[in-house]
């Protein structure tokens, strides 16, 4: 659990930059004693080194990518799901190859669905956000 409550902008900011790339790409540790988050990517080499006990589990959390939090390809189907049905078996058949997010939002453009996804995706990413947070006992403020 966190000594003082944690400002939620800053916990988004981390899993934002988390899951910007693939998996393990990015990376986000909390520090559960003072608040602050820790960012390491494997493309910038510009950035403030991770503390040397950054693997102490009674210390540091890691921020978890959007496909942790089944924000990735299943959150795609559910929208696909109750706002474009008739889209459903095309949109299994985009993410059955690479590449699958830019063909998915050009769909949704020709559709007319892609500000409705962006909100969608948006309320989505804060709720399981907010989840982790609660079930791993960070106090979160904001």
């Amino acid at each position: 659990m966190t000594k003082t409550p944690i400002p939620y902008s800053g916990i988004r900011e981390a899993f934002d930059f988390v899951s910007f790339g693939q998996p393990m790409e990015n990376e986000g540790y909390l520090c559960l004693e003072t608040g602050k988050c820790y960012l390491h990517s494997e493309y910038d080499d510009d950035e403030e080194p991770l503390p040397e006990d950054i693997h102490e589990a009674d210390k540091y959390i890691a921020i978890p990518h959007k496909t942790e939090l089944d924000l990735g390809k299943s959150l795609v189907l559910q929208f696909v799901d109750t706002h474009l049905p008739e889209s459903y078996d095309k949109v299994r058949e985009i993410f059955a190859r690479s590449g699958a997010y830019a063909r998915f939002k050009d769909l949704l453009e020709h559709r007319d669905a892609l500000e409705k996804w962006y909100e969608y995706e948006e309320t989505a990413n804060e709720h399981a956000l907010r989840q982790w947070c609660t079930d791993n006992n960070i106090e979160i403020v904001g």
